[in-house]
């Protein structure tokens, strides 16, 4: 396993209950800031083998970026479950969800 691809398991994986991280944080964190589609592909590809929280991720606008709508139903009753609040259109509230452990705060000042 490429190391930017494990780091990236390992801050999903991190991503606590009713929080979100988004693509691109996660990328910087692990280390490749300009590989958001990346992490795209890795939580398509391994979420299921590795229990990912693959619903605590959105996009850099704070959106669900599914386009399947029971894919984005799921991630919406997840994050609905954990406290997190949907707003119309997909939308999650970065300023009141948003994660930033310090890893991401040390890539994104």
């Amino acid at each position: 396993m490429q190391p930017f691809t494990a780091r990236t398991i390992e801050i999903i994986s991190a991503i606590p209950q009713g929080q979100v991280m988004t693509y691109g944080q996660i990328a910087a964190a692990a280390g490749s800031p300009r590989a958001a589609r990346q992490v795209v592909r890795i939580l398509h590809s391994m979420s299921v083998k590795y229990g990912l929280p693959w619903y605590r991720v959105v996009n850099g606008k704070g959106e669900i970026a599914l386009q399947e709508e029971a894919a984005v139903q799921e991630q919406t009753w997840n994050l609905e479950a954990e406290g997190v609040e949907v707003l119309p259109g997909g939308r999650i509230d970065l300023n009141r969800y948003q994660y930033h452990p310090e890893s991401v705060k040390d890539h994104n000042p």
